[in-house]
């Protein structure tokens, strides 16, 4: 019994060691609920964030430029293709990755990263712990909105 506690404490606190793995895999999760979040700008931002960490410190490199699947407001724009361990993320790129990267033409369709098992709370964890920045309250839309409508003479219950 003592034993499998033992594994069970190992491999949790394996989960949250800073290898290109784990933060890969991490950033996939991220990157994955951030395209379904009501408000992804924190996981988008906690994606960007870590994945400059990760190229700063040598865990992941930039590979070229490809077109974007769905350009905004032109007809065509390109992002930076980045590799961590087995998995590949985009990002929008800087006036210098236009100089120094190479194009590498359209997405290739065919190339899908690796699936996880790792929840989005262990991700957020873990790239928070690895970034050091903080995920700030974000006020609800229809709250602000809801309070705004209500005239001064309206008195809110448990104001009387």
């Amino acid at each position: 019994m003592k034993s499998n506690r033992k594994n069970y404490k190992q491999n949790q606190s394996n989960r949250y060691e800073f290898t290109v793995e784990n933060l890969s895999k991490a950033i996939f999760v991220v990157n994955k609920h951030a395209k379904t979040a009501i408000d992804p700008k924190f996981l988008y931002n906690l994606k960007k964030v870590a994945l400059e960490k990760m190229l700063n410190d040598g865990k992941a490199e930039k590979i070229g430029l490809h077109f974007s699947k769905s350009p905004k407001l032109s007809q065509q724009s390109s992002s930076v293709l980045i590799s961590c361990g087995e998995y590949l993320f985009h990002l929008p790129p800087s006036k210098d990755d236009f100089r120094v990267l190479s194009h590498l033409g359209n997405l290739d369709k065919e190339h899908r990263n690796p699936k996880t098992n790792l929840n989005l709370i262990e991700a957020k964890t873990l790239l928070i712990a690895y970034t050091g920045i903080k995920q700030t309250q974000s006020t609800n839309a229809n709250t602000s909105y809801t309070n705004k409508r209500l005239s001064p003479f309206v008195k809110r219950f448990g104001e009387r």
